[in-house]
């Protein structure tokens, strides 16, 4: 083992099992819980190395070393309040000529794009920097459409061009970023900006050196402006505005949706300034954004090596930037975006032949059945079998439903109890995680996905069953990979964490796309990178408003961290779900990217009142009516990095309110969603700037805060006026349309022109629809599939 892969590990091991006092009480971590490295920097064991000046630069290379100056806490009692406080301090190793009291360590700044820039710093030698990165398209960062000039300034070096500039000082070292009308929009603090400032200790750009076992990490810590917001970080439920929060980034099973903790951390973020950051590692990180200090954000990363991108540009351009660099999806498949039928759970070939029977019967379009825990011979005991005795011929009954328009998804997860007929063979052939003694972390065996055999073994079992038929993988679970275990890869929990739920999506993603040909899963966990792999859905729910309102952040702040595809279990996951909520959570998770109903039985509608089947099975005939609208913004999203379910100020950065609204959101770029969280038929709704047109009633509302009515269905929903939203005729499934006519239906009020897009199955590139208004009527200026669709065009006031 090499020991360098260790670094972080005695540290790790010491928060988990070392007692912190608080108060008169002792608290204990408990197994898994997240892991926060923020302690390190406000100890008194250990010591700090603070940026302090630039003491080589090659403006050519864009390489050289800053200057650290060391320092420790000590304390300093005023009118009987005791601070911590850092003051210098000199060095105490011995023999004292061997090692530097103000070390300079190798500072890199690349010029990745023309709005992406690159900081690379290390607090100590790096043996292993030519290892291919997960995270990052290709495994590493190639530079390009680099247009970048450069300038000696005063103090400094600058590189520009139109849409900003980062400018190196040499003393006070620090980074600053500015927009291309020279407007500050971040820069790294350095220890002189407090000196006479304030009393309060602030720890600034610098890295820990623990007393613990000398392992480094580094905080980041970087200048925070009045009225600044910081969105992103992943699926987070807490408020989407994320100033003024610490921010744990740290894979965890959430048992919810309504705490701080995350199935999916991103570390990546944005803020309303024009600047975005993604953080390039897979340590644990904390981000203190003006929490304890109103003026910094405190990036504090397990990492001994520094490795941040910044984007330049608003959050188009950001999203554009970041998932150019961590990938974007290839688009799923056309069934995977019709309604996901489920519930905990189906146990036999006859619940799954009777739920399609019913689903027929009670005319409520769908396109995918998922058999959940009870498809294995014991409940829970993932085997990838089939219960002989509850199925008596799996191939033939996923043939015969997708003749009649249905896809199978089945779950399973990466942790194996000792019970499970696989474990032997898992154990015995070394697949698992092991820990430091070569035994299992937990009385489970995990998975270990760094392990290439591990890998080959579990796409085996996965491959078989899309051989079978099976449309997806529901990936479950993959928060809990042991953080002392010791991986294949050399490396410790402390990196490989985070990491296990990227391997993981990608080895169902790869294995379903080599067998089936579609990019399709289902996961609940993910890390950076794991957009590639669609698609993603949001936890285990409480049946509540206020889970449901947490529910719509958390998919928010999703889509702000590069994820295109997201969607959350329709009227909660934990018990069986008031009817009243379901009413309202139903048309909320029909207007998603994707749409499936899960958790504790009964879901399926007819299960509920005639009036709720009625209700349900209208806002679900909206959806599949919605399709080609649906389809076409997915393909438009996997082209630029767009999220589906979108934040108002991602298509309207300049209108300050679009900035303040999480409680609705944009479905694609033209229809404004205002869930209703309280069993209302109306709510406050913010529209940005023009004219809103509503879906259901056809009322025009100009751009500002409104009551709105719901209509019919329990949603508000408005389009953009000048917008074209495609229709298709309604059919029971995805495999029944016909996608040789099309409605094109225009929401506008005395507009000349209309547009929209159209994705057509099977074909390569999306098309342009521009309609022109002729004495009232609107007609199609080109058809781009010349001919190939009947187009009927309508207006939406037309009866």
């Amino acid at each position: 083992m090499k020991s360098y892969l260790l670094t972080g590990l005695a540290v790790l091991m010491l928060s988990i099992c070392v007692p912190r006092a608080n108060a008169q009480i002792q608290e204990f971590d408990l197994l898994n819980a997240p892991l926060d490295v923020s302690p390190a920097f406000r100890s008194f064991e250990n010591t700090y190395y603070l940026a302090d000046s630039l003491a080589e630069f090659n403006e050519k290379t864009g390489e050289g070393s800053i200057k650290y100056s060391r320092y420790e806490y000590v304390t300093r009692q005023a009118f009987n309040n005791m601070l911590g406080v850092i003051r210098p301090v000199k060095a105490n190793e011995f023999p004292t000529t061997e090692y530097e009291e103000a070390p300079k360590r190798s500072f890199k700044v690349e010029l990745i794009t023309d709005k992406t820039i690159r900081i690379k710093a290390i607090s100590g030698p790096q043996l292993n920097q030519n290892e291919a990165s997960l995270l990052l398209v290709n495994g590493k960062a190639e530079q390009h459409r680099n247009a970048w000039k450069y300038k000696k300034v005063e103090g400094g070096h600058q590189y520009y061009n139109e849409n900003g500039s980062v400018t190196i000082y040499q003393y006070p070292w620090r980074i600053e970023f500015k927009d291309a009308q020279g407007r500050l929009l971040t820069k790294s603090v350095h220890n002189a900006d407090f000196t006479d400032s304030t009393y309060t200790p602030v720890m600034p750009f610098s890295y820990v050196r623990r007393a613990s076992d000398y392992s480094r990490s580094y905080s980041a810590a970087f200048s925070l402006q009045p009225g600044e917001k910081m969105f992103g970080f992943g699926e987070s439920f807490t408020q989407l505005n994320k100033r003024g929060q610490r921010v744990v980034l740290w894979t965890d099973d959430a048992n919810g949706t309504q705490n701080e903790t995350m199935y999916k951390p991103i570390p990546f973020f944005m803020s309303n300034r024009g600047y975005g950051m993604f953080i390039h590692t897979s340590s644990p990180i904390t981000c203190d954004v003006g929490k304890y200090f109103n003026a910094v954000n405190s990036l504090m990363i397990g990492d001994d090596e520094l490795d941040v991108f910044v984007f330049l540009g608003e959050p188009k351009d950001i999203l554009d930037e970041y998932t150019e660099l961590t990938g974007k999806p290839s688009m799923p498949p056309l069934w995977s975006f019709g309604l996901w039928m489920s519930r905990i759970t189906y146990f036999s070939e006859a619940d799954g032949r009777k739920v399609a029977s019913d689903l027929r019967k009670n005319k409520v379009p769908a396109d995918v059945i998922h058999f959940d825990t009870g498809w294995f011979g014991v409940d829970w005991r993932n085997d990838y079998q089939f219960a002989s005795d509850r199925f008596d011929n799996p191939s033939k009954m996923i043939s015969d439903l997708k003749k009649d328009g249905f896809h199978i998804s089945l779950w399973q997860l990466p942790y194996f109890t000792p019970k499970n007929t696989l474990y032997p063979e898992l154990v015995d052939k070394g697949l698992v995680v092991k820990d430091f003694k070569g035994n299992l972390p937990y009385e489970d065996a995990v998975l270990d996905f760094s392990n290439p055999e591990t890998v080959d073994w579990y796409q085996s079992k996965i491959g078989n069953l899309i051989k079978m038929g099976v449309g997806a993988i529901k990936v479950d679970f993959g928060e809990a990979a042991p953080v002392n275990g010791i991986y294949h890869s050399g490396r410790t929990g402390f990196y490989e964490h985070n990491l296990y739920p990227l391997r993981y999506n990608k080895a169902v993603a790869d294995v379903t796309k080599d067998v089936s040909g579609e990019n399709i899963i289902w996961a609940r966990s993910a890390w950076a990178g794991s957009q590639r792999y669609p698609l993603h859905w949001g936890g285990d729910a409480a049946n509540s408003n206020t889970a449901m309102a947490a529910s719509l952040r958390a998919g928010l702040s999703f889509g702000l961290s590069g994820f295109s595809f997201w969607s959350n279990d329709i009227g909660g996951f934990v018990m069986k779900t008031p009817e009243s909520l379901y009413r309202r959570w139903t048309p909320f998770g029909l207007l998603t990217s994707h749409s499936r109903t899960h958790g504790a039985p009964p879901k399926e509608p007819w299960e509920y009142s005639k009036d709720f089947l009625k209700e349900f099975r209208l806002a679900d005939n909206m959806r599949y009516q919605l399709m080609p609208y649906i389809y076409a913004q997915a393909k438009q999203c996997t082209e630029k990095g767009l999220p589906m379910v979108r934040a108002l100020f991602v298509e309207y950065p300049n209108d300050p309110g679009a900035w303040l609204v999480d409680d609705q959101y944009l479905f694609g770029s033209d229809i404004l969603v205002a869930p209703l969280f309280e069993e209302v038929n109306e709510r406050a709704v913010y529209l940005p700037a023009g004219e809103w047109i509503d879906y259901q009633t056809g009322k025009s509302y100009q751009g500002g805060w409104h009551n709105i009515t719901a209509g019919e269905i329990p949603i508000i929903m408005l389009v953009k006026s000048g917008s074209v939203i495609p229709h298709i005729k309604l059919a029971q499934s995805t495999m029944e349309m016909d996608w040789s006519q099309l409605e094109l239906k225009v929401y506008a009020n005395n507009q000349k022109q209309a547009n929209g897009v159209v994705y057509l199955p099977g074909k390569s590139d999306l098309a342009e629809l521009t309609l022109n208004s002729n004495n009232g009527k609107y007609e199609l200026v080109t058809d781009p599939y010349k001919g190939e669709v009947k187009w009927k065009v309508s207006t939406y006031n037309d009866k």
